[in-house]
C-alpha cells in the first residue's frame, strides 16, 4: 500500500500515472475532493481507496499496517496567498503530524520542499543542510516549506527513511487547474494559440537582458522518477534538490513552446509588475550533486525535450497523465 497525499493535484496525480505504469496499484489517494476540475486529474488511475484529508489520520491509524510508503505532496503551493495561518495550517502543522505518524508507524517519507525556500539566492542553491536555517524565503509559501525543513531537521525522532524534495520549476501535465499558479509553459501555450504571440518580463538589471531570465525548469515525468528512485533507495535521508542542475532561460522557453507548435517565433516584453519587481528570482539552478552521489544517473530531459513531449502530446491533444 502507497500513500499519496495531494493526490488530485499536479504532481501527485503525474506520481500516481507512475506509479501505474510500474503496477504499483494499491494507491491510496489522500486529498480534500471538493475541486471537481482538479479531480479529473484522477480519472482512468488504479487507486484502493480515496480518503478525505481531515479524515486520513483517523484512517492511518487503523490501517498502517499495510502503509509501505507515503508520499507527501500536498501543500497550499499559492505563492500570491499571503494569509500566514492558512500556510502554518497546512503546509508546516499538517507535514509535522504526517512525520510524526511516519515516526511512530516506521513508514519511510518523501515529502516536497520548495526551491522556494532559496529566496533570492544569496546563499546559493546547494542543499546543504547545514545552512537551511538561514535563507531567507520571499513569501509565506517558502516560508512554510522552509520551517518544516528547519523542524525535520531538528527532530531526534525520524521515519527510518525520509526525504525532503526542494522542487525547483516544475512543469508538464495535469496542471490544468492551476491557472494563475501554473507552468509558464501551460500560459505561454495558451496566448500562442489565441494570439500568434507570447509575452514575457522585461529585465530590469542591466546585466540581464529581456527575456533571459534563467530558471531551473524540470518536467514532472522527471520529478517523479526520483520519488520512485528513492522509495526504491530508501537510504541516505535527507533533504534534496530536485530540478535538471541547468538553468534555461524565459528565451528558451518560449522559442521551445513555439517549436512544438510549428509555429514562427514572436515574443513581446512587459513591465514585471511593480508588486513583485523586487522579489522577483533572475536566476534558479539546482545544484545536483548531492541527489547523484546517492546513485541517481538517469538523464534529464532537456527542456526542449519536455515542452515538446508536453505540448504536443497532452496540451494539443487536450490528455491527462
Amino acid at each position: 500500500m502507497i500513500i499519496v497525499t495531494g493526490a488530485a493535484g499536479f504532481i501527485g496525480s503525474c506520481l500516481i500515472a507512475k506509479l501505474n505504469e510500474l503496477n504499483f496499484n494499491y494507491i491510496i489517494a489522500v486529498d480534500d475532493f471538493s475541486n471537481e476540475e482538479k479531480n479529473k486529474n484522477l480519472i482512468g488511475k488504479k487507486i484502493k481507496e480515496r480518503v478525505e484529508r481531515n479524515d486520513f489520520f483517523q484512517w492511518l491509524d487503523q490501517n498502517n499496517r499495510e502503509v509501505e510508503f507515503l508520499f507527501h505532496i500536498g501543500a497550499r503551493t499559492d505563492t500570491t496567498e499571503f494569509n500566514k495561518e492558512i500556510f502554518d495550517t497546512l503546509n508546516v502543522n499538517y507535514s509535522k503530524h504526517v512525520w510524526e505518524a511516519c515516526v511512530k508507524y516506521q513508514i519511510p517519507l518523501v515529502y516536497a520542499s520548495s526551491a522556494a525556500t532559496y529566496g533570492l539566492g544569496e546563499l546559493g542553491y546547494d542543499d546543504n543542510e547545514n545552512e537551511i536555517h538561514l535563507l531567507k524565503p520571499l513569501n509565506p509559501y517558502g516560508d512554510s516549506k522552509n520551517d518544516f525543513d528547519n523542524w525535520a531537521l531538528k527532530q531526534e525522532d525520524k521515519p527510518f527513511f525520509w526525504a525532503g524534495l526542494k522542487f525547483f520549476n516544475v512543469y508538464g501535465p495535469n496542471e490544468y487547474h492551476k491557472s494563475r499558479m501554473a507552468s509558464v509553459i501551460w500560459h505561454a501555450y495558451r496566448q500562442i494559440l489565441a494570439n500568434g504571440s507570447l509575452k514575457l518580463f522585461k529585465s530590469h538589471k542591466p546585466e540581464y537582458q529581456d527575456g533571459e531570465q534563467i530558471r531551473d525548469f524540470i518536467y514532472v515525468k522527471d520529478l517523479v522518477d526520483v520519488c520512485i528512485f528513492l522509495m526504491e533507495h530508501r537510504k541516505n535521508s535527507g533533504i534534496y534538490n530536485l530540478g535538471t542542475g541547468k538553468a534555461r532561460s524565459f528565451n528558451d522557453l518560449g522559442k521551445s513552446t513555439f517549436t512544438a507548435l510549428d509555429k514562427p517565433v514572436q515574443i513581446n516584453y512587459i513591465d514585471t509588475p511593480l508588486d513583485i519587481r523586487d522579489k522577483y528570482q533572475y536566476f534558479t539552478e539546482a545544484n545536483m550533486k548531492k541527489l547523484i552521489d546517492i546513485g541517481y544517473i538517469k538523464p534529464f530531459y532537456t527542456l526542449e525535450e519536455g515542452v515538446k513531449d508536453y505540448v504536443q502530446n497532452y496540451l494539443v491533444k487536450g490528455l491527462y497523465w
